[in-house]
């Protein structure tokens, strides 16, 4: 059987796509710019196992269009990109590599002439984004000591904190987390993040990652420890990812436990056909992009000079806020909240 293009099933409708062999690394980089409509476009950089290049640059594709939606539905004067550095299947890379694939990725954004800032993704760290600034100016989220304002993730797990509450408030009516059974499957920077802050407040949880000393962080906390495999079968209030995306696919709706899905990943249906899917099946979807914007909101207002940090803690929890107006827009109109959400988003492109 022939496997399909990763590329063909995409709609292309970005501004600008750069793929290209970094010159030190021999990496394939793609940086794809969906939109400047609102502003300069900005999305993190992501350095990951591909099986193909072309994987790569359609995971580009795909999150630089989810960008786009997000810091519109942010309501930041932000456009939607995204950078992804393939690594090949097998290949482990040594600092010394890192170092190259940053600077190759520096060159690439600087080319495209301020279109658009990247800052830290899944693979990479604000001290990857040092190495990034040596060749351009248009890159955030650098470590505080050398004048940048760190990493993103406790304003992104802020912010899916807030949106759990509001999608505990429209299943329950009731925003209190105690004894709420939360199945988190990702315990990285973010989902570990989390994982505290609900333990903390008497959620009940059961947990996974596919890094097998994170079970640690399980027992730490009290919580039951799933493989990854069957974290969606567990029967629970709310299922939380916090990994890659692409969880939500068909028979993963099928065989889900819980009675709600809010997480931190990215792009987590694997169509967008899974939103009718879940509400289909009575399962209320708190759209990723919507739910994890704490983190652009927090890397966006930062690194603007003058920077309030009261202000950007509001802007986070609004988050929640947000969500609520979503979930209301859904159930009012008849439509899904993927629909609420993309409505709320096109509106506010709409505006400019």
């Amino acid at each position: 059987m022939t496997t399909p293009d990763p590329l063909s099933t995409l709609t292309f409708d970005h501004e600008r796509v750069l793929v290209l062999t970094g010159a030190r690394s021999g990496l394939v980089i793609s940086v794809a710019v969906h939109s400047t409509k609102l502003g300069q476009a900005l999305g993190g950089a992501r350095l990951w196992q591909y099986d193909t290049w072309a994987d790569a640059v359609a995971d580009s594709l795909r999150l630089a269009a989810a960008m786009t939606l997000k810091n519109a539905a942010a309501g930041l004067q932000r456009g939607g990109g995204k950078s992804v550095i393939r690594i090949p299947p097998g290949v482990v890379l040594s600092p010394e590599e890192k170092r190259d694939a940053m600077l190759d990725l520096g060159d690439a954004i600087e080319s495209l002439g301020g279109a658009y800032m990247t800052a830290e993704d899944v693979g990479t760290s604000a001290e990857l984004m040092s190495i990034v600034a040596e060749r351009t100016e248009h890159v955030c989220g650098l470590p505080p000591e050398q004048g940048g304002v760190g990493e993103p993730a406790d304003a992104t797990a802020a912010g899916v904190y807030a949106s759990i509450l509001s999608t505990l408030d429209a299943m329950f009516g009731s925003r209190v987390l105690a004894r709420r059974h939360i199945v988190i499957s990702g315990l990285g920077q973010v989902g570990g993040r989390l994982a505290r802050m609900l333990a903390h407040d008497g959620a009940q949880l059961t947990v996974t990652d596919v890094v097998a000393a994170r079970m640690e962080l399980a027992s730490e906390l009290g919580a039951a420890w799933v493989e990854v495999d069957e974290a969606h079968r567990v029967d629970a209030d709310l299922f939380v990812p916090c990994g890659l995306g692409g969880v939500l696919t068909s028979e993963v709706i099928s065989e889900l436990a819980a009675r709600g899905v809010v997480g931190a990943a990215n792009n987590q249906l694997a169509q967008p056909e899974g939103a009718a899917e879940l509400a289909a099946r009575g399962i209320l979807w708190a759209p990723d992009f919507v739910v994890n914007a704490g983190g652009v909101i927090y890397l966006s207002m930062a690194s603007e000079p003058n920077a309030d940090q009261r202000a950007i803690e509001e802007r986070v929890a609004a988050i929640g806020d947000t969500l609520s107006r979503i979930f209301r827009d859904a159930r009012d109109r008849g439509i899904t909240t993927l629909e609420a959400a993309q409505w709320l988003a096109a509106a506010r492109l709409g505006e400019v």
